[in-house]
């Protein structure tokens, strides 16, 4: 939850306090309103009379002008022995697991911190029962995943709402670059084998590449090149939980974080354009080769101009769960608006063990029958 300052906590826990019964608001996913979990009260978020609308900030201005001119909000932060994420702390709570790694949080050791305020959210869709059952029909598909992974996923308190810090990404691109373009030709070869004691002339057909000179520009746009403002994750599995739906993303709202909690971004934006950059380089590498065409491509050099680059800051919905297994630290994702499931996963040495030899076994009773 994020809040102006210090001594304004109070005030937006009242302004999410139920008018009917008193007990905290929570945000419902695939709504727009909060509820409460003790009498079903709904309020709804209204838009404020002065919400910033969802729009591209320029990134040389802010470069230039650096983080201290950003718009800042303060959080209460609780940092993780285990992992190091960084997470805002749930109210009135004495005992926590960090959701990133399974470690007893220590929360006496949370303190306020001063970040740059996310300029939109994109609320939750996912309801937690949903995301539970997604969670559970990935673990049924495992292969060799231990017992106590299965009997893991049926708790379905260890799935925990996140909504992670991101970075995305606007630009038009204009790329010179030199290489060569191969076409294939078909060439016939004669060649001599020695058959019955005579020697016997044959041919034969390879392929071989002609080499020629190429060299052009390509143009390409991006639009919404999204990077992970955070190391927590692993970036690949992170990655895969794309595409999100970021045309319903909601001017920054607090309340749509009530009832989840919200990772801290420790990849500033100078870091986050390089990663934007590599993920472009695909793209860019492979209008390049369409270009010089061919059969096949070589890329020798190539210079990029990136013009119009703009940016969001941003928090997207995930549901995530960490799992210890012999004592390596295993997450699975849950793409809150999809419900898109990535993650890491164990396996039985046990129950490989036992399917070799159940098949080893089986192969053996098939020769002894055919044998007989």
């Amino acid at each position: 939850m994020s809040f102006d300052n210090p001594n304004d906590l109070k005030v937006i826990n009242q302004e999410m306090a139920c008018t009917n019964c008193g007990a905290v608001l929570r945000f419902a996913p695939g709504t727009n309103h909060l509820k409460c979990e003790y009498c079903g009260h709904e309020n709804e978020i209204a838009v404020a009379a002065n919400a910033e609308p969802v729009e591209e900030q320029d990134y040389l201005t802010f470069a230039r002008e650096g983080e201290a001119s950003a718009e800042k909000i303060q959080v209460s932060l609780v940092k993780c022995t285990g992992c190091g994420a960084e997470t805002t702390l749930k109210p009135n709570i004495t005992s926590d697991l960090c959701p990133f790694c399974g470690t007893s949080l220590v929360l006496e050791s949370g303190t306020i911190h001063e970040v740059i305020k996310p300029k939109s959210v994109l609320p939750f869709k996912v309801t937690i029962k949903e995301a539970f059952g997604h969670f559970e029909g990935w673990i049924k598909s495992l292969w060799f995943a231990p017992n106590d992974l299965k009997r893991y996923a049926r708790d379905q308190e260890k799935l925990a709402g996140m909504y992670i810090p991101y970075w995305t990404f606007d630009t038009d691109t204009i790329t010179e670059y030199t290489g060569e373009c191969g076409i294939h030709r078909q060439v016939t070869e004669y060649y001599t084998v020695t058959e019955n004691g005579q020697t016997v002339e044959r041919t034969r057909t390879r392929t071989v590449t002609d080499w020629y000179p190429a060299y052009g520009t390509v143009s390409n746009d991006f639009d919404d090149i999204l990077v992970t403002a955070s190391e927590t994750l692993p970036r690949k599995y992170v990655e895969a939980l794309e595409p999100w739906d970021l045309e319903e993303l909601k001017p920054f709202d607090e309340k749509y974080l009530s009832g989840f909690r919200a990772e801290a971004y420790t990849v500033n934006l100078t870091s986050a354009f390089g990663i934007a950059k590599e993920r472009a380089e695909d793209i860019i590498d492979t209008a390049i080769r369409r270009d010089i065409g061919g059969n096949e491509q070589r890329i020798h050099s190539r210079d990029t101009q990136w013009n119009n680059i703009t940016f969001k800051h941003t928090l997207l919905p995930i549901w995530i769960s960490a799992y210890r297994y012999r004592g390596k630290v295993y997450r699975f994702l849950i793409n809150g608006r999809t419900g898109e499931v990535q993650g890491e996963r164990p396996y039985s040495a046990w129950k490989i063990f036992f399917a070799i030899a159940g098949g080893l076994a089986l192969i053996g009773a098939i020769y002894l029958v055919f044998r007989g």
